[in-house]
């Protein structure tokens, strides 16, 4: 089955290293609290806030061993009030589990975005 999974995470600050950190981060734990591998992964879809220039959060991925995963990056449109510096994914992935079974993560001050479904 194809299964799409949401997460976010908010970084520290818009720079590469708290970029590529902090997506890793989320990527990680995405990976792992749903058993998958990047053989798994069919594609990811990455926003970030418009505060968020210096660096692309896909890279973080590729750095993971997603070489041949689809990969883009999008900037989320700039609500006013909004929470600042996010880094949101969505991926598609193939996997066994049912939807209920399906580990959306939500980190860090992230987890104000999606408190019905952050773990």
């Amino acid at each position: 089955m194809v299964r799409a999974i949401r997460g976010a995470i908010q970084v520290d600050a818009d720079d590469r290293g708290s970029i590529i950190e902090g997506t890793t981060e989320l990527v990680s734990a995405i990976m792992e609290r749903n058993e998958l591998t990047p053989d798994d992964v069919i594609s990811v879809l990455f926003t970030a806030t418009p505060d968020l220039t210096a660096e692309f959060p896909a890279l973080a991925a590729r750095k993971l061993g997603f070489h041949d995963v689809p990969l883009i990056c999008c900037t989320e449109i700039a609500v006013p009030g909004a929470l600042p510096r996010v880094v949101r994914l969505m991926a598609h992935v193939e996997t066994d589990r049912p939807r209920a079974e399906i580990q959306h993560v939500y980190l860090r001050g992230a987890v104000a975005l999606r408190q019905d479904i952050a773990q």
